[in-house]
């Protein structure tokens, strides 16, 4: 049985940036959600060499948690947080570049807490970049309605863009 990914709907950031990218309004009638994500942050939170997008389902950041791992050109480290959250491209990194990452959502509108798997990379011309792989869970039984995309610092600037798709089995 094949899988039909069908747009539900899309952003893309203009002139003026953007803190958020939210979608609402998420029907219950696929099986799973995937976002495809291009983001770039014009501030690095705390003097640090990226920016950070957080998560925040239904509304809520509450009863997230996830486990990163990540390599960075030189090393590989891992981390677990109480929150969902992954490094972009920010102001110190290589300029006019975007990380590439996709969030996935299986039985997302099920009764039963939701997992979510992360796959992202920022796109540098340098010696030092973020690849991640995350493992997540909101620990809630709501079906997802809505998600949004905030820059933990920052806006989101021109041209990022965020696209949400339903998946059917057929």
């Amino acid at each position: 049985m094949a899988n039909t990914f069908e747009l539900i709907s899309s952003t893309v950031v203009g002139s003026g940036g953007a803190a958020s990218i939210d979608f609402t309004s998420i029907p219950s009638t696929y099986t799973d959600l995937a976002v495809a994500l291009s983001l770039r942050t014009n501030n690095d939170p705390d003097g640090g060499s990226y920016g950070i997008c957080a998560i925040s389902i239904n509304g809520s950041t509450a009863n997230l948690t996830q486990r990163r791992l990540q390599g960075s050109g030189s090393a590989a480290s891992s981390f677990s947080f109480s929150n969902a959250q992954f490094p972009v491209d920010g102001s110190a990194n290589t300029a006019s570049t975007f990380a590439n990452g996709s969030v996935y959502f299986p039985n997302y509108a099920g009764s039963a807490n939701k997992s979510f798997s992360i796959d992202n990379v920022m796109e540098q011309n340098g010696t030092t970049t973020y690849m991640a792989l995350i493992a997540g869970l909101w620990s809630q039984t709501a079906a997802i309605n809505q998600l949004t995309f905030s820059a933990v610092s920052g806006l989101f600037v021109q041209y990022s863009s965020a696209y949400l798709y339903g998946i059917k089995n057929s």
